[in-house]
């Protein structure tokens, strides 16, 4: 029985120490909290704004990547490849919408950089060092999402509409085209970041792998529902195409709630310090 208290006495002692080993910084009150939330927002929107009038410069660029999927799809049924605009102002809409998107992007590692400063204070000093692989995983995830749609879903979505709609004559609007493009894209490259988000909710406490593991029958449903309301044609086999990512995303995702929930942490943090 003294045996056990000891063991108790040491995994509290051990548990002080790394409570002891947090961020450098005193912690922070209210109010400090507040300014130092304002002071990454304001960070944030000048880098977006940056990111914006880069993205502006090179709209007629962007234009033709974000056109070149229509296009092929279009001359290969032997259509007009040239796209409609309805209104006068249509045209400058959306290059002011694809600048604005591209820009978000191009801004993203910096503005994840002010969301990493914001929560680092949370952390323990050895998990800080994960700030690269959190930028790049952020980052990459998202590119990956993006390009397979781009690369794959889309343009197959394409064929099969048109090859549907093969008794009719498309009008396509070029705004109507780029909210198609840009749900189906930005759709992907945010389903992507599944793990990401996991990861914060699991860091917090929010979920654990349990619990993830647990419900994965409710999560097969959201994943579908979401893949249904996401693909950009209603046939079973473009739903399954998106589902299928990001259930693997899930499994991902609950390896990774495991590594950064706080019961491990502290685990990993009592064993550092023994």
């Amino acid at each position: 029985m003294i045996e056990t208290e000891e063991e108790k006495k040491d995994l509290v002692d051990r548990a002080r120490a790394a409570v002891s080993e947090r961020a450098e910084l005193p912690g922070m009150s209210l109010l400090e909290h507040l300014q130092e939330l304002r002071k990454r927002i304001v960070h944030s929107a000048l880098y977006l704004i940056g990111g914006f009038f880069v993205a502006w410069f090179y709209h007629d660029k962007i234009y033709g990547f974000m056109e070149h999927p229509i296009k092929l799809a279009l001359a290969r049924h032997h259509l007009p490849t040239q796209l409609n605009y309805l209104n006068p102002v249509d045209g400058f809409n959306m290059y002011l919408e694809i600048s604005f998107m591209a820009g978000c992007i191009l801004a993203s590692p910096f503005v994840l950089y002010q969301v990493w400063l914001f929560i680092s204070p949370g952390l323990y000093r050895n998990e800080k060092r994960f700030v690269t692989p959190f930028m790049i995983a952020t980052v990459g995830l998202f590119l990956a999402g993006a390009y397979f749609g781009y690369r794959w879903v889309f343009p197959g979505a394409l064929n099969f509409l048109f090859d549907f709609n093969k008794d009719f004559n498309p009008l396509i609007e070029i705004n109507e085209y780029t909210g198609l493009f840009l749900t189906v894209i930005l759709g992907l490259g945010a389903t992507f970041e599944l793990p990401i988000l996991i990861m914060f909710l699991s860091l917090f406490g929010i979920v654990s792998p349990r619990f993830l593991w647990k419900n994965i029958r409710y999560a097969v449903l959201v994943i579908f529902i979401v893949a249904c309301v996401i693909a950009p044609t209603p046939d079973i086999l473009t739903m399954c195409v998106f589902a299928a990512p990001m259930l693997g995303l899930y499994l991902i995702s609950i390896a990774v709630s495991w590594f950064v929930h706080p019961k491990t942490r502290k685990r990993r943090a009592a064993k550092a310090a023994s």
